[in-house]
């Protein structure tokens, strides 16, 4: 029983300690969607945080979700706050930080709950044919030592979330929400 359960502590100290040494602290994640609506119809509805009720797989885990805003959405300086009993979607706010009009929105994503860290996330347009764009989102992100040892497993987890978003997305935009 001795032998095993020292086992087990070194296992865990090496999972814990030693192997986030060799892993990188930031991630990237990017996902597309090519949807069939012109560009300016895609971008003039992601700008909007508000529409992500309507397609964002987190925001659409807990409808009792308890959501405020601070200033105009689509606009530079819009926070989305969210607060949810629900482990799964915490609590936390969005920010835009920089519109490139037409084709980019940039903005920063602070976690309160149900840990705190910070991402940038971008969502891009680019028309690819008359009447389809195609749209990117990505998400930079950092977890600092020992938590790095989680982008072995959050990065993944993320994006598929973030396809599965993007394909409600194309959905709700292609049926004419």
């Amino acid at each position: 029983m001795l032998p095993v359960l020292g086992f087990i502590i070194v296992l865990m100290v090496f999972l814990f300690l030693i192997l986030p040494l060799f892993i990188k602290k930031r991630y990237t994640i990017e996902e597309k969607v090519v949807i069939n609506k012109p560009d300016p119809v895609v971008f003039d509805y992601v700008k909007l945080l508000g529409n992500q009720t309507y397609y964002n797989k987190w925001v659409m885990m807990d409808p009792n979700v308890k959501r405020t805003g601070a200033g105009i959405d689509g606009t530079v300086g819009f926070i989305s706050a969210w607060n949810s009993n629900l482990r799964n979607v915490g609590k936390g706010e969005q920010e835009i930080t920089r519109i490139l009009q037409g084709s980019q929105i940039d903005s920063k994503v602070r976690f309160e709950k149900p840990f705190k860290n910070v991402a940038d996330v971008q969502m891009t347009t680019k028309a690819i044919a008359a009447g389809q764009t195609e749209l990117t989102w990505t998400m930079l992100g950092q977890n600092k030592y020992p938590m790095n040892v989680m982008n072995l497993f959050i990065p993944g987890m993320l994006a598929r979330d973030m396809a599965e978003s993007l394909q409600n997305l194309k959905n709700v935009l292609e049926k004419g929400a």
